[in-house]
């Protein structure tokens, strides 16, 4: 039998080598310097623009780059095809892709005055390049917030005591954060209090859990409405408990998104960052000591229901072909161009000094990456029923839970408390994730119109302008598409759709990253950003393709697996989204290709003939 443990080396082993010696070269390749004032300092505001200590910054930005994504995905991944291609991905895909994308983003904008990424490619190719990436950008968001909104609401269900321990957390994040900026009050005794309370809130939530609605929950769970809710959008498919809990999340992440970020972003990030280390930290410690004082009767093994490799078509009766599902399967665990929008949109506006970027751009990477593998050993050892292996979000997110629980019992832990300690991780990232997704959306959105990013503009007034941008009536614009995927539920092919968005976008972090240093200096290679564009280019536009022809033309419409109007009308939708996704991405990459091939040109001629060349 084959012990969990090595998935864990595996990840470790790679990791190291690349925060030990890339990320070195990265930084020296970019040329941070603390002698630079950065855009925190520069322009800072109270609301948008605050320079964070690196620890709290780091917990904000982990804790917003890593979703429910590298949980649902390296699982689902791991229960089509086994778990050793989707290891493979993570290990190797990780530190020379991902985390080199969350770098250069972060660097990038550290350079151009903490701007998006649509900002910078916007600097360099036009108008119109800008546009396409924002728009696309907005898009994913979009995307984003219905996934991410859908999965707490899961979790909530599955787990009660989750839904009480969170709000206790998210409470004393607004506490701490008046305590920690209006109180002045000392660091480290209010980083102990605070940190305090949150681990008692778990203590809370499993002795009083509460739900919405009535359903199969632990004994003692408060139920605040005795019956009814069939009438809210999604019932049917989701479950009358789940439906409810997501226009309440979503509402949340629209509130949270208009706050300033040091009113809850920074210190509920900060706080809840304690929850995410002890949970990923603690569930790879307990798996090496499961290993070392592994018990007969419970060994950390791989379960017999997770093979090394299903085959390429995965698991018996799903035809999923391995090339290109598995690499937009496993997203936000490898690579994410979500990732950009917070490197480029809340964090370069926190960053206290350049050097800082390494470890919170390069290393979070890293973080979430372990986190993936992880949630892969939390397969292997609760196994998945290889009939259930497309349950997607559905089946995956318990399976965290139960698999995080046993894993625990290593430290002497229960399940009855790893299990739902476990879920609490999970939502802790999901919460964070979701409001900073509304907040990019208004950043996106700000820079289409022309408002500089960091304005103080509500949206409360007639101007068509300031009701897209402001800073109240903007989520709206966000939520409500969000909300009507969701409800519709097709949450299955809305996962694919998110991922295939997710990855695209992160192509095109990395071709702005190329455009920005092929622009900078003609001695800078483009190897490092190229290379990864440029094999997430292929592999997403083929992803995308296979959920329009495949699953949605011939699966839904043609053989009539969308039986139900609102089914059809939800493939129609993703179809010609994903269709959309693939032009403006195609656009993009034409444009900035064409000014990376100028801008060499030009260079070459200036040098050749010791003069100005023209453009």
């Amino acid at each position: 039998m084959t012990q969990v443990i090595w998935i864990v080396l595996a990840v470790l082993a790679t990791f190291s080598v690349g925060y030990l010696s890339y990320s070195k070269y990265l930084s020296r390749f970019v040329e941070l310097d603390d002698d630079n004032e950065t855009p925190a300092h520069k322009y800072e505001d109270g609301q948008e623009y605050v320079p964070a200590k690196k620890p709290v910054l780091l917990g904000h930005h982990y804790s917003s780059i890593a979703g429910g994504a590298p949980i649902v995905g390296p699982i689902t991944a791991g229960a089509i095809w086994g778990w050793l291609p989707a290891l493979l991905w993570i290990a190797i895909g990780n530190p020379l892709m991902g985390a080199v994308h969350d770098f250069v983003s972060l660097s990038g904008s550290l350079r151009h005055e903490g701007k998006s990424i649509g900002y910078i490619v916007g600097e360099y190719v036009g108008e119109r390049g800008k546009n396409l990436l924002l728009w696309f950008a907005f898009l994913t968001i979009i995307l984003v917030v219905a996934v991410f909104a859908l999965v707490v609401a899961i979790v909530f269900n599955a787990f009660p005591q989750v839904t009480t321990a969170s709000f206790v957390y998210i409470a004393l994040a607004f506490i701490f954060g008046v305590y920690l900026y209006q109180l002045n009050g000392p660091f480290i005794p209010g980083t102990i209090l605070f940190v305090g309370g949150v681990f008692a809130g778990v203590w809370l939530g499993i002795e009083f859990p509460f739900a919405l609605f009535p359903g199969d929950y632990p004994a003692g769970t408060a139920v605040l409405f005795s019956g009814g809710g069939e009438w809210i959008p999604g019932a049917a498919e989701l479950g009358v408990n789940t439906a409810a809990w997501v226009p309440i999340i979503m509402l949340y992440g629209a509130l949270a998104s208009a706050l300033p970020v040091w009113v809850l972003l920074q210190p509920r990030d900060y706080l809840s960052s304690f929850l995410l280390y002890t949970g990923v930290g603690g569930g790879i410690l307990a798996i090496i000591v499961g290993t070392i004082f592994a018990s007969s009767s419970q060994p950390l093994v791989v379960d017999s229901s997770i093979p090394m490799f299903h085959g390429f078509w995965g698991a018996e009766g799903l035809l999923v072909p391995l090339f290109p599902i598995l690499f937009i399967t496993i997203a936000c665990g490898t690579i994410s161009g979500f990732h950009s929008l917070v490197s480029s949109g809340t964090t370069s506006k926190q960053l206290n000094k350049e050097s800082d970027a390494r470890l919170i751009g390069y290393g979070g990477m890293l973080g979430e990456g372990l986190l993936a593998a992880l949630a892969l050993s939390t397969l292997a050892v609760a196994g998945f029923a290889a009939d259930a292996a497309a349950g997607g979000i559905g089946g995956a997110l318990p399976n965290f839970a139960t698999g995080g629980g046993i894993i625990l019992t290593s430290f002497g832990i229960p399940t009855s408390v790893g299990a739902p300690f476990m879920a609490l991780v999970l939502v802790s990232f999901l919460l964070t994730s979701t409001d900073t997704a509304v907040r990019l959306g208004r950043y996106m959105m700000e820079e289409i119109v022309g408002t500089p990013a960091g304005a103080s503009d509500s949206g409360l007034s007639a101007d068509p302008k300031s009701l897209v941008r402001g800073r109240y009536t903007n989520p709206i614009v966000q939520i409500l598409p969000a909300y009507i995927l969701v409800s519709s539920g097709q949450w299955v092919t809305l996962w694919a759709l998110f991922g295939g968005a997710n990855q695209l976008l992160a192509a095109l972090a990395l071709l702005t990253a190329t455009i920005w240093l092929a622009n900078w200096d003609d001695t800078k290679q483009l190897i490092s950003t190229g290379a990864p564009m440029a094999v997430m280019v292929t592999i997403t536009i083929l992803g995308l393709s296979w959920l329009i022809f495949y699953d949605n033309l011939y699966v839904n419409i043609i053989q009539g697996e969308a039986a139900t109007t609102i089914a059809l009308a939800s493939s129609v939708v993703q179809m010609v989204l994903a269709a959309t996704l693939i032009y403006l991405a195609l656009s993009l990459v034409k444009i900035g290709y064409g000014n990376i091939q100028r801008v060499r040109r030009n260079k070459s001629a200036v040098a050749t003939d010791g003069g100005e060349s023209e453009d």
